[in-house]
């Protein structure tokens, strides 16, 4: 496999307006949509995909989808974190079997206080061993309330079967800890979109990121500026990204990334319960913060 680099979209489920089942043809649609724009690749079921709102033939429904319209000149990575490591052998197993080229794997979490690194290590090294594709680590603070820890990073870093981690946090101290660990077989990428052009100077491959969604060419802007070495230019750029990445994906999450998309002309759709809808209020802000940066004209 190449070396993991670039701006990959992690992608939103969607969801039919009036049934609330899976709508894959809006979903294949976005996706064809997200790779015309120049990203390098997708990630389905993540985060940002409602993946802990899926059951287990959903998730399949939207791996089919998905590896149908992504080429094999891209990345087709598949989130298969899960609670129990049987769960998520079974996911990784069965994306693979789907086609997909890499699995994206968040910690176990829900007894986060059991996540010794003795606990995590033994995990992530199962997954490791008996995935047949490669694996990328998933630490998302915010969710998972606890950081994965570097030296445990490191460790799995040497695993020929892990090729990255996503680093969610947006901790320029936690992010700079994982660094050490990137290789010409391990890459460290972000996936705080607020932190992007900050990640790229430091010396991240790339991102996992949600605000590529609805902003791909800013976003690319970023990437291909720092990659020539323009940093005032990156910069400058950045500033445009920051206030709608922060507040749409940070603050408002799936709902607001969902609103964003279709306001630019993509498919966001219903988010699925317990979630709740943007109210009208924030729908506005949203379209001003597309505004705004220049996203999008209204």
């Amino acid at each position: 496999m190449k070396q993991l680099a670039g701006i990959f979209a992690p992608v939103v489920s969607t969801f039919s307006q009036t049934t609330g089942d899976v709508d894959a043809a809006a979903f294949a649609s976005n996706i064809q949509a997200h790779l015309a724009a120049g990203l390098d690749g997708i990630v389905v079921t993540g985060s940002t995909g409602e993946a802990a709102l899926l059951d287990f033939e959903e998730r399949g429904i939207f791996v089919d989808a998905a590896r149908s319209v992504v080429p094999d000149d891209k990345m087709l990575i598949v989130g298969t974190g899960a609670e129990s490591t049987r769960m998520c052998l079974r996911l990784t197993r069965d994306a693979a079997k789907r086609g997909a080229d890499a699995v994206l794997v968040v910690a176990p979490h829900y007894y986060s206080s059991a996540m010794t690194i003795d606990a995590l290590r033994a995990h992530y090294r199962r997954i490791a061993d008996e995935s047949s594709v490669p694996v990328l680590l998933y630490n998302i603070p915010k969710y998972m309330h606890f950081a994965l820890p570097a030296e445990l990073v490191a460790e799995l870093a040497q695993h020929e079967n892990v090729i990255g981690i996503k680093d969610s946090s947006g901790n320029a101290d936690l992010f700079s800890g994982f660094l050490p660990a990137q290789s010409d077989t391990f890459s460290v990428l972000t996936g705080n979109g607020p932190f992007w052009q900050k990640a790229l100077a430091a010396g991240a491959r790339g991102g996992i990121l949600a605000m590529s969604l609805f902003a791909p060419a800013l976003s690319r802007d970023v990437y291909e500026a720092m990659q020539r070495g323009d940093v005032s230019t990156a910069v400058a750029l950045h500033e445009r990204l920051t206030p709608p990445g922060g507040r749409i994906v940070g603050d408002f999450g799936v709902p607001g990334v969902k609103a964003a998309m279709d306001a630019v002309g993509l498919y966001g759709g219903p988010v699925r319960s317990p979630l709740m809808p943007l109210a009208s209020a924030q729908q506005s802000e949203v379209r001003e913060l597309l505004r705004t940066a220049e996203l999008a004209t209204f």
